[in-house]
């Protein structure tokens, strides 16, 4: 399954403060395939979305690691709104261009290293997410 709007607001906590995925609106099923191309129009989540989803609408579990580098920034800035102060074309060119959103303040620099990793052009240098699990448990266990 491909999310496609990974985002800060679709995260709920339950009772016991566990993570759950919500929002499963633009989801699509790639079991039998690799990658998904969107070929419909319709209103996207730009500000989360990987370069290749934006400039080619092809969405894959690498995207939806840049979109969870996107969450891990909303957290850092305790739900910032990304690229705040540009407009929806001025994302797209600047991430093109290869921009990335600077560190956040008081954000620790291993955070924000593996936000950086989500956010690499080429998809294939993207973590996956049990690698993205693993980086995150040992900034946990070392802030103990």
């Amino acid at each position: 399954c491909v999310h496609r709007d990974l985002a800060a607001r679709n995260i709920l906590l339950n009772d016991k403060l566990v993570c759950k995925l919500s929002g499963f609106g633009l989801a699509t099923d790639v079991l039998d395939q690799r990658d998904y191309e969107k070929r419909t129009q319709g209103r996207l989540p730009v500000r989360w979305m990987a370069p290749e989803s934006i400039l080619d609408g092809v969405y894959t579990n690498k995207s939806d690691v840049w979109s969870y580098g996107i969450v891990l920034w909303e957290i850092a800035t305790l739900g910032g709104v990304p690229y705040n102060d540009m407009s929806t074309q001025e994302v797209i060119e600047s991430v093109q261009d290869g921009y990335r959103m600077p560190r956040p303040d008081k954000c620790h620099q291993d955070l924000f290293s593996a936000m950086k990793r989500c956010w690499a052009d080429n998809p294939e240098r993207r973590p996956a997410f049990q690698k993205l699990t693993k980086i995150l448990q040992v900034i946990l266990d070392g802030d103990k």
